[in-house]
């Protein structure tokens, strides 16, 4: 199987997000793609001033297992650059108004492409969880009132937070599975490569040795008679 079919096989056991390049993801959104070899893509996502803004990102498959990361601020200042990574995990907090972008460099690389995974995690400081919006049809009854509605809302946007969380790192040990299940497969194919070669060296030798006894004895008879 060559290269870029398992790299196309791969994606397949992997969870990305809709997205294209120059579009940017979603809160909480992750995504998958293929880099080509000697090309940069990019990527932009918005945010609002004073929220956070979390990225990781990893390469799952392709020779090296590394690409070039850069994230350029809305004002064109280089905050983060790496070199050759095969993972980085980077945090901006606060953001600033306007679009980031996501910049990921497999220039040096002129025969093989990548396949890389992200995620861009935002939190919003002004209003995490659910919206108060969705809680004003709630009817408020006496014995809402007598169990504290404002505790039990706390309560589930914090629930809601963790597993939320939980979900991204879900899916982050998803992607390390899919990249170590691509090493393994790949040397599997090395090995198995190398023993039928070394096999078939070996028995080219023994066959080599035994016609060339026969031979010895043959001539020995010959001049013996």
């Amino acid at each position: 199987m060559s290269g870029s079919a398992q790299l196309c096989l791969l994606a397949h056991f992997i969870l990305t997000a809709d997205l294209a390049s120059g579009l940017g993801p979603r809160p909480g959104a992750e995504f998958t793609f293929l880099l080509a070899a000697g090309r940069t893509e990019c990527f932009y996502q918005t945010t609002a001033g004073n929220d956070s803004m979390e990225v990781e990102y990893q390469v799952i498959a392709g020779s090296g297992l590394d690409v070039g990361f850069a994230l350029i601020s809305p004002t064109g200042h280089r905050l983060v650059s790496d070199f050759r990574r095969s993972d980085g995990n980077h945090m901006v907090d606060p953001t600033e108004d306007g679009d980031y972008r996501l910049c990921f460099d497999n220039s040096f690389s002129k025969l093989s492409e990548k396949m890389v995974f992200f995620e861009v995690i935002v939190s919003s400081q002004r209003s995490a969880g659910i919206g108060p919006d969705e809680w004003a049809d709630v009817a408020t009854t006496e014995i809402m009132v007598e169990y504290k509605l404002e505790d039990i809302r706390a309560r589930m946007d914090s629930v809601h937070q963790h597993l939320e969380r939980s979900r991204q790192v879900q899916t982050v040990l998803r992607a390390f599975e899919a990249r170590d299940r691509n090493l393994l497969e790949d040397n599997l194919w090395r090995v198995s490569f190398w023993s039928c070669l070394n096999l078939l060296v070996m028995l080219t030798v023994a066959t080599t040795q035994i016609y060339t006894l026969r031979r010895l004895f043959d001539d020995t008879k010959r001049i013996c008679t």
